[in-house]
């Protein structure tokens, strides 16, 4: 699976402090709905030999408060997960500060993050995700309710530059998360308006951790290979690397990072569809375990099919095929079917998942009036998604 490759060795530390927790190298998962979960983290984990820091999809503090059935087998992790890492999603104070104590009080992780990047039009119109930091005040007090109920547990946070090029907000929220206590900031280089297209700004990751010196801030966008990686610290100057849409269908890209980032530039994952088929028949093995169902989990990995076969030449009608496939034995079947001895395609190791941007961002009425008035934001405003 591995090859020669021309990255550069880092010229920075390779140790990223998460309150008691050293993450080396600083790689870090980000959190995507529908995608993190236990199964994929588990490949991940295991590609980059356990090293790196791997954070479960986003969970909404009302939704946790209330034990949710399907949010508490979202917070479940592996014996072997260490640190066990939470993503947080909340607008309410209150409601924050009661999902952090329940994550204290009861062991449920050893890290907590939260999201203040989501630009889900749903999210925005209700005052949440990458909206939120507009309002200064209300950041700041659901900052203080989940560093004051976290006791020992580091809480960072994610977020974007701001609303539009108009509306920044990241300087702002950063130093407020210093006074606050946050441990860490990870800065997507985008604003909710971009979404996820266009190129992501890396001189505002250098430009926060200039601004807040005191604290690690990690540089999260446009990371689709160790390379990337490596090539965003050394012109950011950012203590790590939150790597997303990436890793899609690609989990050996963490075998890459840490490669990388130890100064082994000659190990670069260079699978053969064969090993390609084999990690994707075990990714959907592994969701039928999480889920209980195998059937269920061979449905809920269809949408990785696409992002595993990026490249490799595959026709359009079995494409289709595996892509509604609905048994292990049907989708280890179809890839057998396949030219297995076909080498790591060219170019497939450039963007992937969702590009759309230059989107109108949807906000409560009167949002953009005033930065410091907390009104018109309501619990409705927590919905079962994620992004950032």
């Amino acid at each position: 699976m591995r090859d020669n490759g021309g990255m550069a060795t880092p010229t920075m530390t390779s140790t990223l402090q998460i309150g008691p927790h050293t993450v080396q190298p600083p790689v870090v998962l980000a959190p995507m709905a529908g995608i993190t979960n236990a199964p994929f983290r588990t490949l991940c984990r295991e590609f980059s030999g356990g090293k790196g820091l791997f954070v479960s999809e986003m969970i909404t503090t009302r939704a946790l408060v209330e034990r949710n059935d399907k949010t508490m087998q979202l917070i479940t992790f592996d014996a072997s997960e260490k640190p066990r890492s939470i993503q947080l999603y909340g607008v309410d104070p209150v409601t924050v500060g009661k999902a952090v104590r329940m994550i204290a009080e009861e062991d449920l992780a050893d890290h907590i993050d939260l999201n203040f990047g989501c630009p889900v039009p749903k999210v925005t119109r209700k005052g949440g995700g990458s909206a939120l930091p507009y309002k200064r005040n209300l950041l700041r007090a659901i900052l203080r309710e989940a560093v004051g109920g976290a006791g020992d547990l580091p809480v960072t946070m994610k977020m974007r530059k701001g609303i539009d090029d108009d509306h920044l907000t990241y300087l702002d929220a950063g130093r407020i998360a210093v006074e606050e206590g946050v441990t860490a900031i990870a800065l997507h280089g985008r604003t909710a308006a971009q979404h996820y297209g266009g190129t992501a700004d890396w001189d505002a990751i250098a430009r926060l951790k200039e601004h807040v010196p005191e604290i690690p801030v990690l540089g999260n966008g446009d990371i689709w290979s160790a390379d990337d990686a490596l090539r965003m610290v050394r012109e950011t100057g950012c203590d790590g690397v939150v790597v997303g849409r990436g890793c899609l269908g690609r989990p050996w890209l963490f075998a890459d990072l840490v490669a990388a980032f130890e100064g082994r530039s000659e190990d670069v994952a260079r699978p053969t569809l064969r090993e390609v088929a084999d990690v994707m028949v075990r990714h959907a093995r592994l969701l039928g375990e999480w889920i209980g169902d195998e059937s269920r989990g061979v449905i809920d990995f269809r949408k990785h099919v696409a992002w595993y076969l990026k490249g490799f030449a595959v026709g359009s009608e079995m494409r289709k095929r595996l892509a509604i496939t609905s048994s292990l034995e049907e989708l280890r079947s179809g890839l057998d079917e396949l030219d297995l001895d076909q080498p790591w395609p060219a170019g497939a190791d450039g963007p992937r998942g969702r590009t759309s941007g230059n989107n109108r961002v949807v906000l409560p009425d009167g949002w953009l009036k005033d930065p410091y008035d907390c009104a018109g934001v309501g619990e409705d405003a927590e919905l079962d998604t994620s992004g950032g």
